[in-house]
């Protein structure tokens, strides 16, 4: 079965009086682009609105040169940057989700969201550039920004992207997004908007897992970003990429029938320097480099105080919706139905709290795991954990 994977911006976005830029800390510092299962579908995360519709470094990234800009049409603009751009295929549990990256390195370095691989057990990415599909290595990510790294196997004279430094965009630029909208593949679609805002706060949500994450510094534009958009380039009128496509959606004014188009961006000076931080190996609370652990269990939150196993019960915990077979879980005999209510000690109400505590462990390594089965009894044990290319 494929699926779209979206996020959706569940909080209205913040407006700050006077806007900051995009760029992030450090001006052209730049951050690169998912274990547990989520149902997905081709994404890029979705805001705040009536109707969500949500749409993947180190040296030899090619900034752009400050002569004098030439402003490209669309077509143009596509035909220079869609051989820089990639399909992203994730094979989940329960099946496939659809997104899209952007290539930085002739020899396979993408970047993309870190939801689009979340919960991946397997990646494939087709170039555009060459139609060649390679097998993809999480070479790190940072959940709580969203970006991921990947890096194709054996893959080299890629064409890459010319990225731009986002610090300079300002309100009322003309943007194009591209992307794999509806996960169809083949030519990227792109979408034409302008930058409607800067610096914007936005809370993006997974509908599947009930996990929330605050996004901040975002470029907010009028361009009607898709599911399966997220990881794709938002790209300047000289075809230069300014940031990374990942949440989009659509509302209706009262009494009007036309629909509001809301997308939002990560700046790319702050994806690129993300990039940087993973290919240099420095991990930190945010940051994981390296091989995912992986423990294997698709989980969905339950919420504080529900009942839970024996009659009088008010443990809390996280609910079992699938256990990947073979999977340390699996080994441990968890089952689907049965409640987490502890990982490596910490108790946890929600996949998020299951992430965190697995955030500094990688394969091979050992952790606790305690969880009530559906009799109401409690089991304890400890689990050696597998590897698993994505968060």
């Amino acid at each position: 079965m494929s699926t779209i994977y979206d996020k959706q911006v569940t909080e209205e976005p913040a407006q700050p009086s006077s806007p900051p830029g995009p760029g992030g800390p450090g001006g052209i510092n730049n951050e690169r682009g998912g274990g547990f299962r989520r149902p997905r579908r081709r994404r890029a995360l979705a805001a705040a609105a009536a109707a969500i519709i949500i749409a993947a470094a180190g040296g030899g990234i090619a900034y752009a040169a400050s002569s004098g800009p030439v402003t490209l049409t669309t077509a143009q603009i596509t035909a220079k940057t869609d051989p820089g751009v990639v399909d992203v295929v994730s094979t989940l549990s329960n099946g496939t989700a659809d997104g899209t990256g952007i290539v930085l390195t002739s020899t396979g370095e993408v970047l993309t969201n870190n939801h689009v691989i979340e919960g991946a057990t397997s990646i494939t990415v087709t170039d555009v550039g060459n139609g060649r599909t390679y097998t993809a290595v999480v070479v790190g990510y940072d959940t709580k920004n969203d970006i991921a790294v990947l890096q194709l196997q054996h893959a080299s004279g890629l064409k890459t992207v010319t990225v731009d430094d986002s610090s300079a965009v300002k309100v009322g630029d003309t943007v194009v997004g591209i992307g794999n909208a509806g996960g169809r593949g083949g030519r990227p679609a792109a979408a034409a908007g302008k930058v409607t805002a800067l610096g914007q706060t936005i809370g993006a949500s997974d509908q599947a897992s009930g996990t929330t994450e605050q996004l901040t510094g975002m470029i907010r534009t009028n361009a009607n970003i898709q599911a399966g958009d997220s990881g794709g380039p938002l790209v300047n009128s000289q075809g230069q990429v300014i940031g990374i496509d990942t949440a989009g959606s659509s509302s209706y004014q009262l009494g009007s029938q036309q629909a509001q188009t809301q997308a939002y961006t990560i700046p790319i000076n702050k994806a690129v320097s993300i990039a940087d931080q993973i290919e240099a190996g420095k991990s930190s609370a945010t940051v994981h480099v390296g091989a995912t652990a992986f423990l294997g269990v698709e989980v969905q939150s339950t919420a504080p105080g529900a009942q839970v196993g024996m009659p009088g019960s008010t443990s809390t915990g996280v609910t079992i919706a699938g256990v990947v077979s073979g999977s340390p879980a699996a080994k441990a005999g968890l089952q689907a139905g049965d409640q987490i209510t502890s990982v490596g000690g910490h108790k946890v109400t929600s996949s998020t709290d299951i992430q965190g505590a697995l955030e500094g462990y990688h394969p091979g390594g050992k952790i606790s795991i305690s969880w009530l089965d559906q009799a109401g009894q409690t089991h304890t044990a400890t689990v050696t954990l597998a590897a698993g290319p994505a968060a």
